[in-house]
């Protein structure tokens, strides 16, 4: 059995997530409590008690999954799981690095809430929409988009087979929409998001970011794979992490090709770590084979632990 761990992004935050987990393990409110203090922020009641106009914060959505992801590794710790592999959407990979030695726990907390406040503070002003295209090949999104001239509009996030996100300027995103129902697509979605995402209209989020990271420390001795966003390979001690952290937020997100990479590498066990079960769903589309899991809840996170013991 060879595990990966997959952590997910902005955009799966409910209220009341990770609520259970804190009351029940002394390990997650420990991590709770490390990361309030570390910021000077109530990352608990953000999570558990919202309002929602609070958590859905560029600042506070990236902190609160952060969090619930990290202290639900604690106790796979403590039960002796560990990954030989992990990947994360978007924000998710900041905790796959800390997962694997890459960043430090107090560095990576630091550096994901600075990432959030970056990314709410210079959305360049405008328009902004992203959309789901749901049943078209990757390549047919892309000429699609292409071919709008009314506007900005490129493809953003390829999640798995037949579902690309595609992110620019509202008129444009409707355009390609209706071009990509015209060409068959099963569905064409708006997202609830507020900016070009994954783009490179955030380059000044990209500039200022890069400036925030060379303030922490990388790690480039470490054994446990992750697997980079921006072209589905592992990182290695060789790569300039800060660079491919600073690129990563307008770069398009290539988590397709990232779970084919850790099956590629022997993955045959999923385990997704904090909020929903999107990334799930992405590895189903892949590939049926695999066993697939996720941790959301202390149901899933024991029935988890169970199955793991039992498979051992």
């Amino acid at each position: 059995m060879k595990i990966a761990y997959l952590f997910p992004g902005q955009g799966a935050q409910y209220i009341g997530m990770g609520k259970d987990l804190y009351e029940k393990y002394e390990e997650i409110k420990n991590i709770y409590e490390k990361a309030s203090r570390l910021l000077g922020v109530d990352i608990k009641k953000i999570s558990f008690e919202g309002p929602e106009e609070e958590l859905i914060q560029t600042k506070n959505t990236q902190i609160a999954i952060l969090t619930m992801s990290l202290g639900i590794l604690e106790v796979l710790k403590k039960n002796e799981i560990q990954a030989e592999m992990s990947a994360g959407l978007s924000l998710g990979e900041y905790s796959a690095l800390i997962y694997s030695g890459v960043i430090s726990f107090e560095d990576g907390i630091k550096i994901v809430r600075k990432r959030g406040e970056i990314m709410q503070e210079n959305i360049p002003e405008g328009d902004w929409q992203m959309a789901g295209i749901i049943g078209l090949e990757d390549e047919k999104v892309e000429e699609i988009c292409k071919g709008v001239n009314e506007g900005f509009v490129v493809p953003a996030n390829y999640n798995c087979p037949g579902q690309v996100v595609i992110s620019g300027e509202g008129n444009a995103v409707n355009i390609a929409m209706e071009k990509a129902k015209e060409a068959g697509a099963k569905k064409a979605v708006l997202l609830k998001t507020s900016g070009p995402f994954h783009t490179e209209k955030l380059k000044v989020s990209a500039e200022k970011l890069k400036n925030e990271l060379e303030k922490i420390e990388i790690n480039t001795d470490f054994n446990k794979k992750v697997i980079k966003n921006i072209d589905g390979e592992p990182y290695n001690p060789d790569d300039n992490i800060r660079e491919i952290l600073a690129r990563h937020v307008m770069s398009p997100v290539k988590f397709k090709k990232s779970i084919e990479k850790m099956i590629e590498l022997g993955a045959d066990t999923f385990i997704e770590v904090g909020p929903g079960k999107t990334l799930s769903g992405f590895v189903k589309r892949v590939n049926k084979d695999v066993k697939i899991m996720n941790i959301t809840d202390c149901d899933t996170l024991e029935n988890v632990i169970v199955q793991l013991r039992e498979r051992n």
